[in-house]
């Protein structure tokens, strides 16, 4: 194979070219999802009630615009302008019920505090898209239009469309920022100034590969197309790097730079399948999610790993021998140097490092326990606090004290007497403000046949009846759980077939799987990277230490938050342990390969362990530095929070890694040999002599 690569360079780099048209128009043309509720299964309650909401009342997203210093005819007069706006089908506020044969003096208090206080006043507009949908977003942006200064929005659709406008003016800064410092690691770490530029211009065709077959997916999330680039390129530089080590050591004995490269292709393919396979299988592991983000961004970054293997022996390659002659004049001595020193001194106090692994693990482990618990599931908390959705928040919590609107859906057909105990019940329920309904607004002193158009449209299909039920709890807090417990248990009193629907149901629905999930990611993560490392040692004591290793260096991680009292969101631990045990498990099983190799060659432990962490380190050393360079800058810039907490998480567990790999491990290597040479194949026949 590596031959045949050789042979035609060419063809393959003039391929790679052509392919990148496709690749660019499919990642264009991919749509970015960016409202996470959207991942929940669509057998859930909260799910099939809203698609219930859409097709009966035509009623997806839902947002809120406060007015300041306007009086009711200003107000009526910016209700009747909201509602020309494209895909509004509902706006309702005191305007619209005043000028609709109902007055304000008859309405109950409850609903008429709901809409006004002070010099402040509320309106409720409904759109009959969803509210991640691009129709959606024009909506919001023209909406803000309309309001200027005089008012402001609320509500998951600007939340989005804040979010989609801040994720687009900051994403190809991410790449940029990546790009650059992790050129300046390898600059510095490699023996040549050419080559990085090569490595990254290999990686980025695959990247561009891998965002232009996302087309395929149909939609991607934002954190995924945030992210994949600079992950593609972090956990899949060490193939670049090793082909370059392999080609340049084959190259001193041969002279020859074909059969360099088919030898060093050969090598490549051989060393990086194992690694690599560990890589895929802690991303595959986030397929397993039944909150499918996880199936989203483990796809493609699955992906993205195959697509980087396949670079490296192919276009980089054919990249290297074209530009051979200036390979060779750009040579420079890398900082690094050797590792004697370091290793020795590892070695001789291994026993240190034992007792420090032991020491440092329960409270590791319990702060890891304890910020796995104490993560946010209040997805606005990820913007900055200056953006418009944030003001608008704030002000709407503080001023009228609303934070969240619950829609109920009771069936059409429920007996009027039934209806009217069960408004009467909701609004008894703790930190309910008011509600919302037919029963609500009638009461014992209106007239159905007055009732504006608008309040019945909202509240009536011919399957179901609309309750809008106003609460003063925010998402996903302790307070919001326990009301939520109480509604649907209220509600399926009166109709068993009732739907709860909102973002604080479909938030609580999100806070149940994805604890499950963290837990099926995590055993599936640790099973098949397990495997493979087995596979690949001919092992079964290999693969305990190895995860062992990498597992605390995640607990340590992990734990870390905990101590600092940083709270993260809750995609963030769920993702961060699967990729940074498949991303830095390869520099265990590069020190652990060679470590093997030396006892199999007659070495005792010691020397076999001295030999292993010499050897590894430069590489341990520059894929990490990589890691860390590549996430650290993304993590420092970005100002959404899921974003940069998660790249300073990956960015510190590079470091981490860093350390125990080349510490821990090889100090557990020594310890457990006896272990090891009963549980390896093939070295049960070490014979007691050593060199």
């Amino acid at each position: 194979m590596g031959r045949i690569i050789v042979k035609y360079r060419k063809i393959i780099l003039a391929l790679a070219a052509l392919l990148l048209i496709p690749a660019i128009i499919g990642f264009l043309n991919t749509k970015v999802n960016y409202d996470m509720l959207n991942y929940l299964p669509d057998s859930m309650d909260t799910v099939k009630g809203q698609k219930a909401l859409l097709d009966e009342f035509g009623k997806g997203a839902f947002t809120m615009v406060i007015t300041e210093d306007l009086n009711n005819e200003q107000i009526a007069s910016l209700e009747q302008d909201l509602k020309t706006v494209p895909h509004v089908t509902t706006v309702l506020g005191l305007g619209t019920l005043e000028n609709s044969n109902l007055p304000a003096e008859i309405l109950p208090s409850s609903i008429y505090d709901t809409f006004k206080k002070g010099n402040e006043s509320l309106i409720a507009v409904f759109l009959d898209t969803s509210t991640s949908a691009d129709e959606t977003i024009h909506a919001i942006k023209e909406i803000r239009q309309k309001v200027d200064s005089h008012a402001y929005v609320s509500g998951m659709s600007a939340f989005v469309t804040d979010l989609r406008n801040l994720s687009e003016s900051e994403q190809i800064y991410y790449i940029i920022i990546g790009v650059i410092l992790a050129l300046i690691v390898m600059f510095a770490s490699l023996d040549n100034w050419l080559a990085p530029l090569l490595f990254l211009i290999s990686i980025g065709v695959m990247v561009l590969y891998n965002l232009g077959t996302n087309i395929f997916l149909g939609q991607i999330s934002y954190l995924t197309k945030a992210l994949s680039a600079v992950l593609q390129l972090a956990v899949t530089m060490d193939y670049s790097i090793f082909l370059w080590h392999s080609y340049r050591e084959h190259l001193e004995q041969t002279k020859n730079p074909e059969k360099s490269m088919a030898f060093a292709i050969k090598a490549t393919l051989s060393s990086v399948i194992g690694s690599s396979a560990t890589t895929v299988a802690g991303f595959v592991a986030l397929c397993f999610m039944t909150f499918t983000l996880g199936l989203d961004l483990g796809l493609v970054m699955a992906k993205g790993v195959i697509l980087g293997v396949i670079g490296s022996v192919t276009i980089l390659p054919a990249l290297i021998l074209t530009f051979n002659k200036a390979l060779i004049k750009l040579d420079h001595k890398s900082i690094l140097g050797t590792f004697d020193k370091t290793a020795k001194f590892i070695i001789n106090i291994f026993p240190v490092f034992i007792i420090a692994f032991i020491a440092i693990i329960p409270p590791f482990l319990y702060g890891y326990q304890q910020t796995n618990q104490n993560v946010y599931y209040d997805i606005s908390r990820s913007l900055p606090s200056d953006m418009d959705f944030a003001v608008a928040n704030k002000k709407l919590t503080e001023n009228f004290g609303l934070s969240n609107v619950h829609m109920i859906l009771t069936d059409a057909n429920l007996d009027t007497n039934k209806a009217i105990d069960l408004t009467n019940d909701l609004k008894n329920i703790e930190g309910i403000k008011s509600v919302l309904n037919l029963e609500s607004v009638i009461g014992d002193q209106i007239p159905a046949e007055i009732l504006p158009e608008s309040i019945v449209n909202l509240t009536k299909s011919d399957q179901h009846e609309l309750t809008l039920a106003v609460s003063e709890y925010k998402t996903a807090s302790p307070e919001m759980t326990t009301q939520i417990d109480e509604l649907q248990n209220t509600i399926k009193k009166y109709d068993e077939t009732a739907f709860l629907v909102g973002e604080a149901s479909l938030t609580q629905d999100m806070i149940d799987l994805t604890s499950h999930d963290f837990q099926v990611v995590n055993t599936i993560s640790i099973i098949a990277i397990f495997i493979i490392i087995a596979l690949v040692t001919n092992s079964i004591s290999l693969p305990v230490i190895l995860i062992a290793v990498i597992e605390s260096a995640i607990f340590i991680n992990l734990g870390l938050p905990f101590y600092t009292g940083t709270e993260l969101s809750f995609i963030t631990p769920i993702c961060i342990s699967t990729i940074q045990l498949g991303a830095t498990v390869d520099y265990a099983i590069l020190l652990t390969t060679r470590y093997k190799r030396e006892r199999l060659n007659g070495r005792d432990s010691k020397k076999a362990a001295f030999i292993a962490v010499k050897t590894s380190l430069p590489s341990i050393i520059v894929s990490g530095a990589v890691l860390f360079a590549a996430t650290i800058g993304v993590a420092i810039y970005s100002r959404a929070d899921m974003i940069s907490s998660m790249c300073m998480l990956m960015a510190r567990g590079a470091i981490i890694s860093i350390i125990l790999v080349p510490t821990i491990l090889p100090s557990l290597l020594i310890f457990a040999d006896p272990l090891i040479i009963r549980t390896t194949l093939g070295m049960k026949k070490l014979t007691k002599g050593t060199k």
